[in-house]
């Protein structure tokens, strides 16, 4: 490719989407060579690679094939770092045998290495041996490639309890000498659902970034939803509850171009143009969905999907079948009554039934510690309590969300609340 095409102010923008894409990818594939023990020094040379990329693609061009040149130099970085480390320098002829002959981006088995290597980190991260929190974390950072503020706005927790829960279980991975294999298949569901939890969260948060002058992270969302595609296809992990994910994230990404307007401001539900909404996506959905009825349990995420299918079949936001909406979530909460969704059955039920219902439901959650400081607990009531005519009362309300967000788009959409 000619260096001239590309102007250094493409590769910002692509490294950032690349690594979206492919950090996992390049870290999984690395710990293979190197052993799961050295899932650090793993992530370190996966890190440096696309460092690399922002260094020398201003210059030289982007290649033609990117992907193929990250692997290539991550390559040579894990061949330099055998001979630099003593712990593995004994091990240094063979590993730097075999990565010499791993198989190019240009052959048919690249891909499909890629996938079971990316798939064999996601599952050693769920390892029971690990601690829930410390499991979740692992899949979010390593496998999903968002950062520990992110990680700490999904979860409802501290940043430096959660670089905490990392550190511990990097430690613990190399002590237990646990490996990338994949897991046998009796232990395969509970690891399988760490991992699907851990794709959702991180897809919740490209959906409404924690903070930033970004409402909505697109590269995230549709990595994930690829990532939850590469698993409904993959043999082990194709389970009715994995598709059940993929129809969930389908139909959210079909929304993805009107969660903002042209300046970037939030729009509701009710103001988005359902004209603009991705049908393909949503086809894809049903699909999935079909697919995830096959089963005989009916997952969290089978709930969940339901949910996103009434919205998205419904030919306007007046037509929303708001009682289905509701029964959805009666279910999901006598399932996993999480914070989150509890909150949000609040919402389908003010939908239901009036705001002055809703409110009466909210008031059950208020003193829950996990919701206190939550942005979207107060502006929930403040929208029910402009609903219901309590303006300020509202106004008090919006007012306690707008000192809690963090994310700009968040903020204008309280101001505007506020005037």
């Amino acid at each position: 490719m000619d260096p001239a095409a590309d102007t250094s102010r493409d590769v910002p923008g692509l490294v950032e989407r690349l690594f979206r894409r492919e950090a996992g990818r390049l870290t999984a594939t690395m710990a293979r060579h190197l052993g799961p023990g050295h899932l650090g020094l793993a992530e370190d040379i996966a890190q440096e690679t696309l460092a690399r990329a922002l260094r020398v693609w201003p210059f030289r061009g982007i290649p033609d094939d990117p992907v193929a040149w990250l692997h290539a130099v991550a390559r040579r970085l894990t061949i330099d770092a055998l001979r630099r480390d003593a712990a593995l320098a004994r091990h240094a002829p063979a590993l730097a045998l075999d990565l010499a002959q791993a198989p190019a981006a240009a052959d048919a088995s690249f891909a499909d290495e890629l996938v079971d290597d990316e798939l064999r980190l996601l599952f050693m991260c769920a390892h029971p041996d690990l601690s829930a929190d410390m499991r979740t974390a692992l899949v979010l950072k390593t496998g999903c490639g968002l950062s520990v503020d992110e990680i700490a706005a999904g979860l409802l927790r501290d940043p430096a309890t959660v670089a905490q829960w990392l550190v511990r279980a990097k430690k613990r991975i190399r002590a237990h000498g646990l490996s990338l294999d994949m897991p046998a298949p009796d232990a395969l569901p509970a690891r399988l659902a760490t991992v699907l939890d851990a794709i959702y969260l991180a897809f919740s948060e490209g959906w409404s970034a924690s903070a930033g002058d970004q409402l909505v992270r697109a590269d995230i969302c549709l990595e994930m939803l690829a990532l939850a595609e590469r698993m409904a296809r993959h043999p082990i992990t194709g389970t009715p509850a994995t598709q059940a994910l993929h129809a969930l994230l389908a139909f959210q990404a079909a929304r993805l171009a009107t969660r903002t307007d042209a300046d970037g401001n939030l729009l509701l539900l009710a103001e988005q143009d359902r004209a603009l909404w991705d049908r393909d996506l949503i086809a894809r959905g049903l699909a999935a969905i079909t697919q995830a009825a096959a089963g005989q349990l009916l997952s969290e995420y089978h709930l969940l999907a339901g949910i996103a299918a009434e919205h998205a079949i419904a030919s306007s936001f007046e037509s929303t079948n708001w009682n289905a909406i509701r029964a959805y979530y009666d279910l999901l909460v006598d399932t996993n009554p999480s914070p989150v969704h509890r909150l949000n059955r609040v919402v389908a039920l003010a939908m239901a039934s009036g705001p002055e219902a809703g409110l009466g439901a909210l008031a059950e959650l208020e003193n829950d510690p996990a919701l206190r400081g939550f942005r979207l607990l107060h502006a929930t009531r403040g929208e029910l309590l402009r609903r219901a005519g309590r303006n300020a009362e509202a106004h008090a309300a919006f007012h306690h969300a707008f000192e809690l967000a963090r994310s700009e788009p968040e903020r204008r959409f309280l101001r505007r609340r506020l005037a």
